[in-house]
């Protein structure tokens, strides 16, 4: 017969659907995104991929995917998307199969060379971890983009164009989208501009469109596991972004793309009002598609719906 000491460690601390639940013994059981793949070769596109390692210290990596390009000249030059994956900052990684998959079709649609980020993920690593390991690994694309020289990752050295970067992610990702560009604004700067942002189905706060109180609660419950926060409140300026934060956000563009099914639509939405509203200089689209679920581009790659918002994306980067 198991000991009580043993059956209290494998009581549950924390469940948060569907993303993860949190033993009393410490064991983590991640429910979803665990199904990584190896970088390849897609044969359907010619797009290569590579896993690179940033910082050995707290084991930040990127995968790195390239379209076919031509051999030489100055069309070589491609638009570098800095991807940040999703997952509730809990799950999900670069190499999980959804990403990889998606990240291989954006790569080729949109003719860039995409650097999907493996940043530190909760309860082993609470926020700010998300958002440096995001700010190191933009910082480093752009460093080595700029530089043209051997001492830099060679496919954005000799491919990337450092005056055409873009960050984008869905759900958390989009979060942290926002959360990058704004430290952009900061004194620490980059060694080159973003020229836009795009935006799926990001993950906000907005007090003013209320979902329901069993979604609002579960808001609240996630925000404070993942800060590892018990006090952490709802109006933190990193999930509800402030009209006064969003006039500074130094980006030339920004897309947000929302699901008509999707919960966090209407904060997608009031994201999008409140950069309008701003005093914001830059140029903003909203891509509400009726009907679909949360991150339904990933789910359903392929399908009709999905290309369209595949076009939309793979457009607003293509206008440099």
């Amino acid at each position: 017969m198991a000991s009580r000491d043993a059956i209290a460690t494998d009581e549950v601390a924390v469940e948060l659907l569907p993303f993860i639940r949190l033993y009393k013994g410490g064991r983590i059981e991640r429910l979803i995104g665990s199904d990584p793949v190896p970088a390849s070769v897609d044969a359907a596109t010619g797009v290569v991929s590579k896993d690179v390692t940033i910082d050995p210290a707290t084991n930040l990596s990127v995968r790195l995917y390239l379209p076919p390009t031509p051999a030489t000249g100055a069309g070589d030059k491609l638009p570098v998307v800095v991807y940040f994956h999703g997952g509730g900052f809990m799950v999900e990684s670069a190499a999980s199969a959804t990403y990889h998959r998606y990240l291989t079709a954006l790569a080729a649609r949109a003719r860039a060379v995409a650097v999907s980020v493996d940043y530190r993920r909760v309860p082993e690593h609470r926020l700010p971890a998300a958002y440096d390991d995001s700010w190191a690994a933009l910082a480093w694309a752009v460093a080595s983009a700029s530089s043209g020289n051997g001492d830099s990752e060679p496919w954005l050295a000799k491919h990337g164009d450092p005056s055409s970067v873009f960050l984008a992610g869905d759900s958390a990702g989009g979060n942290i989208a926002h959360n990058v560009a704004m430290r952009a604004d900061a004194a620490e700067g980059l060694p080159a501009p973003i020229k836009g942002v795009l935006l799926m189905h990001p993950y906000f706060w907005d007090a003013t469109n209320a979902m329901g109180a069993e979604l609002e609660d579960r808001i609240r419950r996630e925000w404070r596991f993942i800060t590892g926060n018990d006090e952490a409140r709802v109006d933190d300026p990193r999930l509800a972004p402030t009209s006064a934060e969003l006039a500074r956000l130094p980006a030339a563009r920004v897309l947000v793309a929302v699901a008509g099914e999707d919960f966090l639509a209407p904060k997608g939405r009031a994201y999008y009002a409140a950069l309008l509203a701003s005093g914001w200089r830059g140029e903003a689209e909203l891509v509400d598609t009726p009907g679909e679920e949360h991150v339904f581009h990933l789910q359903k790659l392929g399908t009709e719906v999905a290309a369209e918002l595949m076009d939309r994306v793979a457009a607003f980067i293509a206008r440099g």
